[in-house]
């Protein structure tokens, strides 16, 4: 077994401490990951805070890493010792199913295995990126482009593949209009990928504070949406709504901003249900529809995209032991962009 450094939680109104987390030794196809930075997603937050169901504490969260392999199982193939890579939201899945052999593994039919607060094929508890290793088995490994550092890269692996994924499946590219709702840790991302695909792109968010940001990222337009008279300027106007926030928005007001088949996408997660009028959806032929992660290699695929066109986060590097305040700061939407967590500081 390998002992890691970590940052645990105990419970939903408990902070962070110091740990020590057990790796287990490498299986054939594992590869050992010393952690060089995590991001903080909104996820972790709501994991950490038991707002999406029962957790199993303590918890480790993060998955968001980055860092370089120091050692591999004698039956891999796809990466060696030194190696840039990184990790995501799942580390394995059946790799049996339909979905999975059409190379979408986050909708594995039995389940994927999330990176924490999962449950591994061996019977134990996921441990996640806020620690200063982690096996992983090599097909859930990425490898990271030689220009990107690893601070930088370590959001990519959710917030950078949770907005390429919807972007790229309903085909943001030129001549369709994309808006995205936020300017957060998924907005920023989103306004960058949607504007290196060639769309036009509208960022809407509750105030204009940050539209100098949005408009220096890519984006064409920027509204408030905190004016009624942006719902009735852009009334029809979208084939593409991407929605970041993890917050309840009022669904029907941002419906009525789609043209005849249009879609709007939720990629925040927001604890509590939302509600729509399915008037909204019928009159129009519209659509609301749901993304999470992309597959293994549509997240590849999406690291090498961003490569391509220099798209980065922009980050906040913080110690481990400013976790809890970098949560509080996420809640008050008081970061720009995105946290990642240098490990070193374990």
């Amino acid at each position: 077994m390998i002992t890691a450094k970590a940052r645990a939680v105990d419970g939903p109104d408990k902070p962070f401490r110091a740990a020590e987390i057990k790796r287990r030794d490498l299986d054939l196809h594992d590869v050992l990951i010393e952690i060089k930075y995590a991001g903080i997603c909104h996820s972790d937050i709501h994991t950490a805070h038991g707002e999406w169901g029962p957790v199993h504490y303590p918890l480790v969260p993060g998955h968001e890493i980055a860092g370089i392999v120091t050692a591999v199982g004698p039956n891999v193939t796809k990466y060696k010792v030194g190696d840039r890579v990184g990790v995501g939201c799942m580390v394995d899945s059946c790799g049996e199913c339909e979905n999975c052999l059409k190379g979408e593994e986050q909708y594995c039919l039995k389940g994927n295995i999330q990176t924490y607060a999962g449950v591994d094929k061996y019977g134990e508890p996921t441990q996640g990126g806020y620690s200063t290793h982690i096996v992983v088995q090599e097909d859930f490994v990425l490898g990271i482009p030689d220009n990107i550092e690893l601070d930088v890269a370590a959001p990519l692996l959710c917030a950078g593949i949770t907005t390429y994924s919807p972007l790229n499946h309903w085909e943001a590219g030129p001549g369709k209009k994309v808006a995205v709702i936020g300017m957060g840790g998924l907005g920023h991302m989103a306004v960058q990928i949607a504007h290196a695909m060639g769309a036009e792109v509208t960022v809407l968010s509750q105030t204009l504070k940050k539209k100098e940001d949005g408009l220096q990222l890519g984006a064409d337009h920027y509204y408030a949406t905190s004016d009624p008279e942006t719902f009735r300027k852009l009334a029809g106007y979208f084939d593409l709504i991407i929605n970041t926030v993890s917050a309840k928005i009022n669904l029907d007001e941002y419906l009525g901003l789609l043209t005849l088949d249009g879609t709007l996408v939720n990629v925040g997660a927001p604890a509590e249900p939302l509600s729509l009028s399915v008037m909204n959806l019928i009159g129009h032929r519209r659509s609301f529809a749901g993304s999470m992660i992309g597959g293994i290699r549509e997240t590849q695929e999406m690291l090498d995209f961003c490569a391509k066109h220099n798209i980065l986060p922009k980050i906040e590097v913080i110690s481990a032991d400013q976790i809890d305040e970098a949560y509080e700061r996420v809640l008050a939407s008081d970061v720009k962009y995105r946290f990642v967590i240098d490990i070193s500081t374990m």
